[in-house]
């Protein structure tokens, strides 16, 4: 009887009969029989071990197998991956926090008219995705627009102040019209022979007094009542807060430039500037609280004729119980 085994993948035939072991069997001293009687239990053992180095290599080629196909799952994961992180443009990204869903209408305004100001438009060439392209410039008109024309209100009246020179020609800056206070004590007046007669005396609070003392002169050529002065260190002032001097210099449809010399002693003096025909106020603050202090206002304006620039110097503040005051000595109109 012939017995297979399988040794290396393949099927080996084993010597032997069954009467050859029933011989082995009934005797004994068949442990002398030649060694061709026992060849059948050595290659049985021989062919377990076969069976064994058989088993592990098909365990080990299905562990290659298996670790192969895991191997190739992770590359085509990657892949897959690495394709969806750069979506396609016009890819709503539904499923993101604060994105629309996809299919839901999108605003065709500006980002503010929907209340999305982070919203994009598709994707152009060669930007990140959701990145807005650069708005075009904007097409230059036929014609630019005119500017507005300038306030008249923010040109027709302008106050500003200087140190008053050491001596003035009334003549020179008062080629219009030019009045003069205090010549001949507080009530006296003189005025420009054969001026324009703009100016006008509208009075004021408290009491005019005379004064001689002036630091600075005026003079001139072609006065009214008094036809001429060279160093003249009069004029006139008033006591108390409150109290001061109204004039008014009438316009002509065109641009006046008004000198106003005037002063203070131990006082604030306060001018204020207005136009008959209403608008913004224009001021002035001159101040001394130990001496006496003069300066120079000239105020601008333009005013059509039947209207008048107004103005007002009076005393806002004293700082003597002893008479704190404003003075004038002249106004001049060119």
């Amino acid at each position: 009887m012939r017995r297979t085994a399988v040794e290396g993948g393949r099927v080996v035939e084993l010597e032997g009969s069954v009467a050859d072991e029933d011989r082995t069997r009934a005797d004994p001293g068949a442990g002398d029989a030649p060694a061709k009687h026992r060849s059948g239990a050595v290659t049985f053992g021989q062919t377990r071990a076969v069976l064994r180095r058989f088993a592990r290599a098909r365990q080990r080629r299905r562990w290659a197998v298996e670790g192969a196909a895991v191997l190739a799952c992770l590359v085509v994961l990657v892949a897959y991956l690495g394709s969806r992180s750069d979506p396609e443009p016009g890819d709503g990204q539904a499923g993101r926090s604060g994105d629309v869903t996809v299919g839901a209408a999108r605003s065709p305004g500006l980002p503010a008219t929907d209340g999305r100001t982070g919203e994009a438009g598709p994707a152009m060439p060669g930007l990140r995705p959701r990145q807005r392209p650069p708005s075009p410039e904007p097409t230059p008109s036929a014609s630019a627009p005119a500017p507005p024309p300038p306030s008249p209100e923010a040109s027709a009246l302008s106050v500003t102040q200087g140190e008053m020179p050491a001596g003035v020609d009334l003549t020179a800056v008062g080629g219009r019209d030019w009045m003069h206070w205090g010549e001949r004590g507080g009530t006296s007046m003189v005025r420009k022979r054969a001026g324009s007669g703009e100016i006008a005396d509208e009075g004021g609070a408290g009491r005019r007094v005379g004064w001689d003392g002036n630091q600075e002169h005026v003079r001139w050529s072609d006065g009214s009542s008094q036809r001429s002065a060279s160093d003249s260190s009069n004029g006139v002032y008033t006591c108390g807060a409150g109290n001061g001097f109204r004039l008014a210099v009438a316009g002509s449809g065109e641009s006046r430039t008004v000198q106003l010399y005037a002063g203070t002693w131990m006082a604030r003096g306060r001018l204020e500037a207005r136009l008959s025909t209403g608008g913004p106020v224009r001021t002035a603050v001159l101040e001394d609280p130990y001496t006496g202090k003069s300066a120079q206002f000239t105020v601008r304006f333009t005013l059509p004729k039947g209207a008048k620039l107004l103005l007002t110097w009076t005393v806002e503040k004293v700082f003597t119980p002893h008479c704190g005051n404003v003075g004038l000595q002249a106004v001049a109109v060119r």
